[in-house]
């Protein structure tokens, strides 16, 4: 069974009596541990379907299934619990609160958890060390690099073990050598088994995912494997 798996998801937003279709009947599936990229121009579509895909959005149409389950009958309680519970997200501007340390930056989504607040250090501190922002972690967010701010937010998307990492233009506010070290932190995720959605505009950037889905005006116009992919840092790789 596909962890994800969408036929004919449409999208459509309505201002002021003007319609404006987003997404036109896409389909695709994506298995466990499989590290996508989704490409495309400004306005294709592309964060659209991440935000659905994410649960931040819902659907005008067409069928979502995460893990067999239809999306479209859970109610938005029940989509917000599966969302913290299950995935994370990275942004380009990295959505760090200013006047709060990089370990309540990270702990921010433990605080809508179940656990007892007391398991929330060591889940810190692990999330931190998985990015190499241990010594970072009594500074405030603002005396942060824009690198470090996005490993921090890194962090935070990982700290409740999610199955899915999202990360939209997740280099896009970087120089070059930050954002290498932000796809290489990316591909280890993967290599753990960690599933990756990778929403980008850049070929470069898309090619240290495994596969590329090509979004143009709303439609899907390729989905293809990646048969070398860059490795952050370190060349690159033929894939089977």
């Amino acid at each position: 069974m596909p962890l994800i798996d969408v036929k004919n998801l449409c999208k459509t937003y309505e201002n002021e009596d003007v319609k404006t279709t987003a997404l036109h009947g896409v389909s695709f599936s994506l298995e466990k541990g499989e590290f996508l990229a989704i490409m495309g121009p400004s306005g294709s579509g592309k964060s659209t379907l991440m935000h659905i895909l994410g649960l931040l959005e819902r659907s005008s149409g067409g069928t979502f299934l995460l893990d067999g389950r239809d999306v479209s009958e859970l109610s938005d309680d029940e989509l917000a619990g599966l969302r913290n519970k299950r995935i994370g997200f990275v942004f380009q501007a990295f959505n760090l609160l200013p006047k709060t340390t990089v370990e309540e930056n990270v702990e921010l989504p433990l605080l809508y958890d179940e656990n007892p607040i007391e398991k929330n250090g060591s889940r810190i501190a692990a999330a931190l060390k998985s990015v190499d922002m241990t010594h970072r972690a009594k500074h405030y967010s603002n005396q942060l690099s824009g690198g470090e701010k996005q490993r921090v937010a890194i962090a935070r998307a990982l700290v409740n073990d999610p199955d899915i990492v999202f990360a939209d233009e997740p280099t896009g506010n970087l120089d070059s050598k930050s954002g290498l070290q932000v796809m290489r932190i990316l591909q280890k995720m993967n290599d753990a088994g960690r599933t990756i959605i990778l929403v980008t505009h850049e070929t470069s950037t898309a090619e240290h995912a495994k596969r590329i889905v090509r979004v143009v005006d709303g439609h899907i116009v390729s989905d293809e494997p990646v048969r070398t992919r860059k490795i952050a840092g370190d060349g690159e790789e033929t894939l089977k």
